[in-house]
């Protein structure tokens, strides 16, 4: 069979997920299962794999799915607990203490908290904390879903402390070959030429995306969830949110040239998250006027509002802002601990569940359960029961009601997991097939040629949208990254650089991501519609580092003005002239209702 027609072929899966989950606003719980049915009858029938094999990744993807669930589970239960202990409560008027303004507690949410949870966790822990906080203070469910999906790419390089790269990039790359490269650049270890011969590099390419991700984030919750529909109401805070962009992107650049991969999206995000809240505190670079908010819920969109019921609950006895924020504080705390003190690292790894070479197939399965973002989110809920001083009945209601919704979201995840297992299991069958990714990029590097590094993201992020991992996507690609990059004849490092930089933004779309952080605000069934307005920023975040790397690697043959510099300065100048022209587009629209000034 040709290459074409095969690659052709191995699109099927994903193509079922765009018809049916995007196109025809099907829920996850029925598009999946046929996105599934069709990644087993392609890797039985046309790619020739044992039926143990696809047994075996699918027991694996189920191993996988139960995992995300867990994690759900402790995220939701944290949510509830705080809601019961009017925790929620206290925390929605210390945040409108420092300003009423959805625009900017979106940034401080969203885009700096997300990022500090990102780089101490990771595997998709910032859509579980920050989206239901957000749902908890106001916001519509989906709002904070595409809010949390948006802010999955910048610091997600990074996240889970370096993991993507150590992990991802570091052991997918490895080969004699590879490692007698990087000694001949003059890099000591495996880890000086990871850290400090790639990760810097992404480090970079995410700089030169995520000075816009805020403003993004704003403009699109103002368009799609704002009274007036328009993406102005959103631009009109630019100074703060590039102001918030550079706060975490400064830092974070700093650190990764300096202290190395583990820390990048932690420090930035947490250093961001100081200067920010300080400087909205007094009023610096803050919006004038009314402060924007969302319309009554009466008038929301249904489509809009999830099953998890938010319910204003006063504290019994008084609770300072401090006292409610404290379990979002031991959760960062918590999930640092964890991942960074290595006796303790080693302790909870050693309790999991495991099978190894299942069915004889060289495949395994394992689930951490102690070391799981989820114990770490169910311990603190159980500490806050006695730090908010809850009575054992509303605890109670609130382990109840979790246990329901995680429950909404199995219908989903228990196809959605294996049939991404299945897909990238489905190498060395009877044909001697490579598994359909690979033929999917292969297939990308031949139409592309030399351009090929403008495309090199894509790639990534294909991988991340089937696997929902930037990880796996490095792990799965990085070696291919590299050798295209020798056969092109340019620097394979920036080449792998711009894979991590896709399998980062393919986060902002990943099928499974999504429905775990619909499921935590009950906004199951409606995974399409949320894919259907992140796909856009995806492709932002695609495309602008792709040129700025396209830029950088062809600069010493083509000279500055090449093509991937003239696509990154079209993209900033479309952004400089849309903020200029903002104001006029501002003033036809009707003024903000609200009578919440925060102009300082």
């Amino acid at each position: 069979m040709s290459t074409g027609v095969l690659a052709l072929l191995a699109t099927l899966p994903i193509v079922v997920v765009g018809v049916f989950l995007v196109g025809l606003k099907w829920p996850a719980s029925r598009a999946m299962p046929l996105s599934y049915i069709t990644a087993v009858v392609l890797a039985l029938f046309v790619w020739k794999v044992p039926g143990a094999q696809v047994g075996a990744a699918t027991i694996n993807g189920l191993v996988s799915a139960i995992s995300l669930l867990f994690i759900i589970f402790g995220s939701i239960l944290l949510l509830n607990t705080l809601q019961e202990s009017g925790g929620l409560q206290a925390i929605r008027s210390s945040l409108t203490g420092i300003t009423p303004d959805r625009r900017i507690q979106v940034i401080i949410i969203a885009w700096l908290f997300g990022s500090f949870i990102e780089g101490s966790s990771g595997f998709g822990t910032p859509a579980a904390v920050a989206v239901p906080l957000l749902v908890g203070l106001g916001f519509p469910a989906m709002a904070a879903v595409v809010a949390g999906m948006m802010i999955q790419s910048t610091p997600v390089s990074f996240g889970a402390v370096g993991t993507p790269m150590l992990v991802g990039v570091g052991t997918g790359l490895r080969t004699a070959e590879t490692e007698a490269y990087g000694q001949a650049l003059g890099f000591g270890d495996w880890y000086e030429f990871i850290g400090f011969g790639i990760a810097n590099k992404v480090a970079l390419l995410h700089f030169s995306g995520g000075i816009l991700m805020p403003l993004l984030v704003v403009a699109f919750m103002t368009k799609f969830f704002g009274k007036n529909k328009s993406f102005s109401e959103g631009i009109a805070v630019w100074p703060f949110a590039i102001f918030a962009a550079l706060a975490m992107t400064v830092p974070y650049l700093i650190v990764a040239n300096t202290l190395g991969p583990e820390f990048p999206s932690m420090f930035g995000g947490l250093i961001g998250l100081a200067i920010v809240v300080f400087a909205a505190k007094n009023g610096f670079l803050m919006p004038k006027g009314p402060a924007w908010d969302f319309e009554d819920k009466s008038k929301w969109d249904p489509e809009w509002t999830g099953t998890v019921e938010i319910k204003n609950i006063d504290a019994k006895t008084p609770m300072s802002g401090f006292v409610a924020w404290t379990p979002y504080v031991l959760i960062g705390l918590t999930l640092v601990a964890t991942r960074m003190i290595t006796p303790l690292t080693s302790a909870l790894k050693s309790v999991k569940f495991s099978w190894s070479n299942i069915f004889d197939t060289g495949i395994n399965s394992s689930w951490e359960i102690l070391f799981s973002p989820g114990t770490a989110f169910i311990f603190v809920a159980c500490i806050t029961f006695f730090i908010h001083k809850m009575d054992a009945p509303a605890f109670g209601r609130a382990w109840k009601s979790s246990f329901k919704t995680m429950l909404g979201a199995g219908s989903a995840l228990i196809f959605t997991v294996p049939m991404v297992q299945v897909f990238m299991n489905s190498g060395g069958g009877a044909l001697g097939y490579d598994q359909m990714p690979i033929v999917l990029a292969d297939a990308v590097a031949n139409l592309a040629g030399s351009v090929y590094p403008l495309f090199a993201p894509l790639v990534g992020g294909l991988g991340a949208f089937v696997a929902g991992s930037n990880t796996v996507s490095n792990m799965m690609f990085s070696l291919f990254q590299f050798g295209v990059g020798e056969r092109i004849g340019v620097d394979p490092t920036w080449v792998v650089a711009l894979q991590a930089i896709g399998g980062a933004a393919g986060n902002i779309i990943c099928v499974h991501n999504v429905v775990a952080a619909s499921a935590v605000v009950g906004l199951l069934g409606k995974e399409g519609l949320v894919i259907r307005k992140t796909i856009w920023p995806f492709l932002y975040y695609a495309f602008l580092p792709a040129a700025v790397g396209y830029s950088i690697i062809y600069t010493s043959t083509q000279g500055i003005f090449n093509l991937g510099t003239i696509i990154a300065a079209l993209i900033y100048l479309a952004a400089i002239v849309v903020i200029a022209t903002n104001r006029s587009r501002l003033a036809k629209l009707p003024p903000i209702d609200s009578n919440k000034n925060v102009g300082a």
